[in-house]
């Protein structure tokens, strides 16, 4: 009774084991491993020689392995990278001679089944997709049933016990779903006495070759076959070249806005108005022309001299200067500012006073760099002047770049002060 009790609980695990392996074919829960699903089912075939003879030493007899063959199948589900569960069915012919190395003694396995943990050692992988080898231990419990036969006697038909199982073994990727597996398992006898003492110490070996096959989609990796540093070394790669990438278009954007912004202030006419806003290109050398870049008429040509600076004028430049910003690294004046500068056209319009921008940087950067961004954006907030009506022979602009600080270049609010664009009536 317990016999059976035994027997029918070890077909309904390994039933259970492999129902599961139809359910599911791709696994949800390994994409922790990786950017992409890997497959944790796999079933393998493998065959070798037993022998009544162990690695272990001790008491050994004279086997006769070549003509003691076996052979099995596996169904497995990988737990983790590291751990796997294992399901395996096992049958041969155990050939030897008696203690007068007269008389042959056959034991069969007529089945086998067991059930294994299987403990990866390492993983020396290249890649996260095939490992190149993968050393492993395995151990569980099983359940057989075996005969034995002296010459032409029978000692025991049939008989049925649990066995333990261990082994030792190399598994090696040949492709993303495919594995060699070579392995040696000694399986401990833990039946009655009678089949004890049919095997060699109570104990047999089992030298095996076989393949393992994943199951799933052909497009994803092996869980065990899984590398942790290789996946690193992966991901910090195309992270490299993202960022390279990403450098690289920076650059060009760069290089592409400083060709637009030349060819904006370009002024090809020298007139002093750039030929993004000059509304009248190509004017004679020496006319005199308004903030449009268009001739003045003798009306226009009237100046009305004038040096007093009030003190409210001088509130209107310095509005202009707090309230005056730049993009990040360019030349470009923000839409904020322009409130305030249109307030510095209408003074300049109003009592014909002259203007002289000199541009400041902080020392971050090259010095010739920043004696161009300097120059520029007082380039800039000229031509913005000259846009809204300013005669352009009124404004004078120079760049100083970073000769010219007012505070210390050590802290982040010193450099906020060198950065500036400077305005002087007169």
């Amino acid at each position: 009774m317990n016999i059976k009790f035994t027997k029918s609980t070890m077909l309904m695990a390994l039933l259970g084991l492999s129902t599961q392996m139809f359910a599911q074919e791709t696994p949800t829960t390994t994409d922790r491993f990786g950017k992409q699903s890997l497959r944790t089912w796999s079933i393998g075939a493998h065959g070798g020689i037993l022998s009544q003879n162990t690695f272990l030493g001790r008491g050994s007899v004279k086997a006769d392995e070549f003509k003691s063959i076996g052979y099995g199948a596996f169904i497995k589900k990988q737990i983790l990278p590291a751990l796997g569960l294992q399901a395996d069915f096992l049958r041969g012919e155990i050939k030897t001679l008696n203690s007068n190395s007269t008389i042959l003694q056959t034991n069969s396995i007529n089945w086998s089944g067991s059930l294994t943990a299987v403990l990866n050692i390492a993983n020396f992988s290249l890649n996260t997709e095939n490992a190149v080898l993968i050393p492993y231990v395995k151990a569980g419990a099983g359940y057989m049933s075996s005969d034995s036969q002296v010459g032409n006697v029978n000692s025991f038909t049939e008989r049925k016990g649990w066995f333990i199982p261990t082994g030792v073994g190399f598994k090696f990727g040949v492709s993303k779903g495919i594995n060699i597996d070579l392995g040696y398992d000694i399986n401990f006898i833990k039946s009655s006495p009678t089949v004890k003492n049919a095997y060699n110490e109570s104990r047999f070996s089992y030298a095996h070759a076989g393949l393992e096959f994943a199951l799933g989609n052909k497009e994803n990796s092996q869980l065990q076959n899984y590398s942790a540093i290789a996946d690193l070394r992966k991901q910090s790669a195309e992270e490299s070249a993202e960022l390279r990438r990403a450098l690289s278009t920076a650059e060009q954007n760069a290089a592409r806005d400083r060709e637009q912004y030349a060819k904006d202030l370009a002024d090809d006419d020298n007139d002093g108005v750039a030929n993004k806003f000059d509304k009248c290109a190509g004017t004679a050398a020496g006319t005199i022309v308004d903030g449009s870049g268009c001739p003045l008429t003798v009306t226009q040509t009237v100046i009305k001299e004038t040096t007093v600076v009030t003190e409210a004028d001088r509130k209107i430049v310095k509005d202009a200067i707090s309230n005056l910003e730049f993009d990040l690294g360019k030349s470009t004046i923000r839409s904020k500012s322009y409130t305030t500068l249109n307030r510095v056209a209408a003074l300049l319009i109003e009592k014909n006073f002259s203007l002289k921008l000199a541009g400041h940087t902080d020392n971050t950067g090259g010095r010739e760099l920043n004696l161009r961004l300097s120059k520029d954006r007082a380039e800039s907030v000229k031509a913005y002047l000259i846009s809204q009506g300013v005669n352009s022979s009124r404004i004078e602009a120079t760049g100083y770049g970073p000769d010219q600080p007012i505070s210390t270049n050590k802290t982040a609010a010193g450099r906020q002060e060198n950065r500036r664009v400077e305005f002087t009536l007169y």
